[in-house]
This record gives structure tokens, sequence and C-alpha cells, in this order.
């Protein structure tokens, strides 16, 4: 069996991805409990210390051309979603 090695996430995309699961934790939360102070707090944190600094991260994400989107998800994936013919 072929080992493979697992590519990492550069820093804009760890850092999107990080808050992508935090604020879908905290909406669970928010509709599982939606008066826990706890929770508001911790979205107000993220949204005054870290929202910035994501945002910037999914412009720049998002400015990449649609062949180094597909190729990195290619990469982050193990396979190559992209025939001979460049088409998916």
């Amino acid at each position: 069996m072929p080992t493979r090695t697992r590519t990492r996430l550069d820093e804009d995309e760890e850092r999107v991805t990080r808050a992508q699961r935090l604020l879908i934790g905290l909406g669970a939360a928010l509709v599982a409990t939606p008066f826990d102070t706890t929770t508001h707090d911790r979205l107000r944190d993220f949204l005054t210390d870290d929202a910035p600094d994501v945002l910037a991260s999914l412009e720049v994400l998002q400015q990449r051309p649609e062949a180094d989107l597909r190729a990195r998800i290619s990469e982050l994936a193990g396979h190559h979603l992209l025939s001979a013919g460049g088409t998916a």
C-alpha cells in the first residue's frame, strides 16, 4: 500500500479553516442554548480579535485563479481532479 504524505495547509488556509470550524461550533451552540453568555463572549471575541485577519485570508484565497484552486484541492485530497484534457 502506498504511503500518503499529509499536505500542510498554508497560513491563510489554516486561518480560514480554523475560523470556519469555530464559527460552526459557535452557531450550533447558539442554536442549542441561545442565551449562553459564554458562547456570546466567544463569538464577540472572535469578531473583535480574529475576524479581520480571517477576512483578509479569505480574500487572499478568493483571489487565487480557478486552476490554482483546483490544483490545490487535488494536492490536499491526494488525487487528481483534472483529466488530461484539463476539465474536471
